[in-house]
């Protein structure tokens, strides 16, 4: 019998209309765990902002991470 498949939740559905995400929100598109995405954003790897107390990342910060790495020499294995 095979398994059911598990259905998209609201938080799995990238809502483009934000203009701040959080690093949670962040870790989710990129498909990384939110341990490593911290560490992403303390070390300047991925763009962010304090708003207050808060740290969030710019919505457009997420492609431009990506691009990045598209374009970072492959590293010698």
């Amino acid at each position: 019998m095979a398994e059911p498949r598990a259905t998209a939740t609201v938080q799995d559905v990238a809502d483009q209309s934000l203009v701040l995400l959080t690093v949670e929100e962040t870790a989710r598109r990129l498909r990384i765990g939110r341990t490593t995405c911290f560490r992403l954003v303390r070390a300047g790897e991925i763009e962010s902002v304090t708003v207050g107390r808060l740290r969030r990342v710019p919505a457009d910060a997420v492609p431009a991470y990506v691009a990045k790495l598209r374009h970072r020499p492959a590293e010698a294995a």
